[in-house]
């Protein structure tokens, strides 16, 4: 089974630390190629910035990349990439630009700054798990809608579109090897009453809760 981790979609964050501004971006990448083009267009942006340190992961070939762009050695990019590395987030960039505000932090403060950056950039991004999903569907009675929906969370489904008739339609997207589990628990719940309709499968990022 295939599974790993993705940032949702691009996010830009500021972090000011005695008086020097932390301004954090994080993009979902597919290749080197694109990360370089991230890093190129905030350079760009931020000429006048101090420093442009960066960090990007990719997962095809294991790629691991760093720079503290003039920083002292190990205090911005190293910092900024174990932040991903620990959430086993791939497949992304992460630049985090500084504009210095007169006032020295030292080497564990800018590991520190740079950590944090990272980490309001990775939040504000939000996380996805890139992996098959199967999609099922519950129709049942309103009086279970709350219980077939946790049930499926509880199993790591993620919750669809919701369908108000005379009953109420669960839609819930499923790793592929808890569908069965999930069809025994609604059997069980509705003493036989409502079986999940199976509506198709696909391998995809889909946002996840809970980490980060």
């Amino acid at each position: 089974m295939t599974e790993y981790y993705v940032p949702t979609g691009p996010s830009e964050t500021e972090l000011v630390e005695k008086r020097s501004r932390f301004i954090g971006h994080v993009w979902p990448v597919e290749s080197e190629e694109e990360a370089r083009s991230c890093i190129e267009a905030m350079k760009k942006k931020y000429y006048d910035a101090r420093h442009n340190c960066w960090c990007y992961r990719i997962r095809e070939g294991g790629v691991d990349r760093y720079s503290d762009d003039g920083e002292p050695q190990g205090t911005a990019g190293q910092p900024m990439l174990n932040v991903f590395q620990k959430e086993e987030v791939t497949n992304l960039c992460c630049v985090v630009t500084r504009y210095f505000g007169g006032v020295l932090l030292g080497a564990g403060g800018l590991v520190r700054a740079y950590t944090q950056s990272a980490k309001d950039a990775l939040a504000a991004a939000g996380i996805s798990v890139v992996r098959r999903w199967v999609e099922v569907a519950v129709t049942c009675p309103y009086a279970l809608f709350e219980r077939v929906r946790q049930e499926g969370e509880s199993l790591g489904g993620v919750p669809g579109n919701t369908q108000y008739a005379a009953d109420v339609t669960v839609s819930m997207l499923l790793p592929e090897e808890r569908v069965e589990a999930y069809s025994a628990r609604i059997t069980e719940l509705t003493a036989g009453g409502v079986a999940p309709v199976v509506l198709g499968e696909a391998f995809k990022a889909v946002p996840v809760t809970g980490k980060s």
